[in-house]
């Protein structure tokens, strides 16, 4: 009995050595520090109880075994949660130009600044606190970085110039196409390309803006006959988006709103040169929401913060969208209720949030839809004295760390059991912190 005490507690040992070293791997010590502390007294209980002789120390081992074994299985053993068993479906368009990102560039005294306050006269006290504050990516706000703010500037001028881009004419010759060879084809090219995941789906009619809202689509009728959605979504860097709302964190934001950017454009052209229309919508440019569109094509859920919650990356991602008329497979619908019900206790981005835009209560019926609702206000006016795009919520989600072995492991019992949620949230909250400091700036920025 004592040998297999001794065993167990070896086995425990080099495992809370193993995950500390991943987690110190992750330039987080102190949190791979917590970790082994935190677990070094079961392993060390082994080693006392194998090596010390005492009465019933034979009845005691066995107890002490099964009880850890008993532990494991109950923590591991799979259960679903019965809530959110049916996905919410929207029964009305949104007008893009009540959207943050439509209203900031409204211009005071001209045709369409007058017209929408007419309309919206509740808005216009709320827009005019970030009117007087500095604004995203300029001097005077709190992380103003000049080499980064130009760095991220230069991204979203880039973006600009890719705008006369997201529509084309198709050949007028077209090809004949085999549906689940060039399906095929897309999902592996688009993945070569730097796409992180692909998911296709048919467009529905509240995956469209029913008006469009910059630019020169600003109080148009958004029309788009196409049949197929194709969501596309890039990673954005788990060191830089740790250093959020630092300058480095607009940087890799505007950086990836790039990437997807460039690839959908380059995929929606590929598809106009076989024949068949398409549009890429890109940052800026979108007629549709795009989180929307990638939650239905397989890529995720959306979470408390309003962002797309993805399995292997939760919401660290940006989206881009093709739509066309192009003959594809859909990917299968699918639902993760254990997402769901994570972002329902976890409530950690909301605790983070430094602008308390993010709801601490539970999902609401807005407009006919089960969901939660940010302030977009409060959010993008924390924007407009920060002079970053903050990212703090995506920063500090359990999702968002790191896709590697341990992490992989921890999303996968997430999925398979309640009591393993509940215990994940709890642990993520002790070791890595309930409100975590922003990690420095890297040493060349």
């Amino acid at each position: 009995m004592s040998y297999l005490l001794i065993g167990f507690g070896i086995f425990f040992l080099i495992f809370s050595l193993l995950i500390s070293i991943m987690i110190w791997m992750e330039n987080k010590f102190l949190a791979g520090l917590k970790f082994f502390l935190l677990f070094l007294p079961l392993p060390l209980l082994f080693f006392l109880a194998g090596w010390y002789r005492f009465p019933y120390e034979e009845i005691i081992g066995i107890l002490l075994i099964s009880a850890t074994v008993i532990t494991g299985i109950i923590i591991l053993f799979p259960s679903k949660t019965n809530k959110f068993q049916n996905r919410s479906i929207p029964v009305n368009r949104i007008d893009e130009r009540d959207t943050m990102f439509s209203r900031k560039d409204l211009v005071p005294d001209t045709k369409h600044f007058r017209e929408y306050y007419v309309r919206n006269p509740e808005k216009k006290a709320k827009d005019d606190l970030f009117r007087e504050l500095p604004g995203l990516l300029k001097p005077g706000t709190i992380y103003y970085n000049r080499l980064a703010f130009a760095a991220a500037n230069a991204s979203f001028f880039t973006i600009e110039q890719l705008h006369s881009l997201v529509r084309g004419n198709k050949t007028n010759e077209v090809e004949s196409v085999n549906k689940n060879q060039i399906t095929r084809f897309l999902k592996t090219w688009a993945k070569k390309l730097g796409i992180l995941d692909v998911g296709i789906t048919e467009l529905k009619e509240y995956h469209l803006y029913s008006v469009g809202g910059r630019n020169e689509r600003y109080g148009m009728e958004v029309i788009n006959s196409h049949k197929f959605a194709i969501a596309l979504t890039v990673e954005m860097d788990y060191a830089m988006m740790s250093t959020s709302p630092l300058a480095p964190t607009v940087m890799e934001s505007a950086q990836q709103y790039q990437n997807s950017g460039s690839i959908a454009i380059q995929i929606a052209q590929f598809i106009r040169n076989l024949g068949y229309s398409a549009r890429a919508h890109i940052d800026a440019n979108y007629e549709l929401i795009c989180p929307l569109v990638a939650r239905d094509a397989g890529l995720g859920e959306i979470g408390r913060m309003g962002l797309l919650m993805t399995p292997g990356y939760g919401p660290r991602v940006r989206i881009a969208v093709v739509t066309t008329d192009l003959p594809l497979f859909i990917d299968p619908p699918t639902h993760d209720p254990s997402v769901l019900d994570f972002c329902t206790k976890c409530r950690k981005c909301a605790v983070i949030c430094p602008g308390q835009a993010i709801s601490f209560e539970k999902r609401k019926e807005i407009n006919g839809v089960f969901r939660w609702q940010i302030n977009s206000e409060a959010c993008f006016t924390y924007w407009c004295k920060a002079g970053t795009d903050c990212g703090r919520c995506i920063a500090v989600c359990p999702f968002s760390h790191p896709n590697n072995l341990l992490h992989n492991l921890v999303r996968r019992g997430v999925n398979n059991s309640i009591l393993f949620r509940n215990l994940a949230i709890k642990m993520d909250d002790v070791i890595y912190g309930k409100k975590p400091a922003p990690e420095n700036s890297p040493d060349w920025m």
